[in-house]
């Protein structure tokens, strides 16, 4: 099995991703010859896989992914490797088969133009605030969604370890917070994360409230250009970024070692 796409600029899909990695900290980080080794204990298990972004020459693979399952090891964790083609070495997935890794988690990243998303949606939508810091509000509608039997103290800590500035939106109908977002700016992009909606609330437009809220702050936080994450098989949230102007530029996986 393959992702659905492969890039035409593995630069970008790299730069990319490892802003995801930035918006999405993980507790530690060892950086080997371009390899990012995460350990997030007790965050959602994507926080804590391996970017496999550097090169590796013949015969340094195995060795490479050897050590990272040392220190996957070391922590007492399952190793997890991001496979995305052109993004990382041709010959890993591969690899990482034949030593009994799983395929798993076919994801879409995507990227549009903030003023070309904002053409398509309604700037400055009514009834969504956005503030610089989670709210209890926020993250309860957030973890309620998106939470997968993560801590909510280490989800929180890790959301305290993003040192970029951050846009945190909720649409909120009465007195109560029925939708979310965030938005991580960094050198000219702005990550769109966390996009959650209550289940009585879905189909009535919050979630693309929501959106239009991120892209207004990331205009305004001097991010002309937008990237998110969407998991292949999520056709509401698919079909929601086709309508803003968003436009997969590749496709990747997950390899999960049994």
């Amino acid at each position: 099995m393959s992702a659905v796409s492969v890039a035409t600029d593995p630069e970008l899909v790299r730069g990319l991703q490892e802003r995801t990695a930035l918006a999405l900290p993980a507790e530690r980080v060892e950086h080997a010859k371009g390899w990012w080794l995460r350990h997030a204990p007790r965050c959602a298990w994507w926080v804590g896989t391996v970017l496999p972004h550097g090169e590796a020459g013949p015969g340094e693979l195995e060795l490479r992914v050897a050590a990272a399952e040392k220190f996957h090891a070391a922590y007492g964790t399952v190793a997890r490797f991001q496979i995305t083609p052109g993004a990382c070495p041709p010959e890993l997935d591969t690899l990482l088969e034949e030593r009994g890794y799983r395929w798993e988690s076919p994801m879409s990243l995507q990227t549009a133009s903030t003023a070309h998303v904002l053409s398509r949606l309604s700037a400055n939508p009514p009834g969504v605030e956005v503030d610089d810091h989670p709210t209890r509000a926020w993250f309860d509608v957030w973890h309620a969604v998106h939470g997968h039997g993560g801590n909510p103290r280490s989800e929180w800590d890790m959301l305290e370890r993003v040192e970029r500035p951050c846009g945190y939106a909720r649409v909120v109908v009465g007195d109560e917070v029925v939708a979310v977002g965030r938005a991580v700016a960094d050198t000219g992009w702005a990550g769109v994360f966390g996009m959650a909606t209550l289940p009585h609330a879905r189909g009535g437009g919050a979630a693309r409230r929501v959106l239009a809220a991120l892209a207004d702050w990331a205009g305004a936080h001097q991010a002309d250009q937008l990237y998110l994450q969407v998991e292949q098989d999520n056709v509401p949230a698919r079909r929601l970024y086709e309508q803003a102007g968003f436009a997969e530029i590749c496709g990747y996986h997950y390899r999960t070692a049994k």
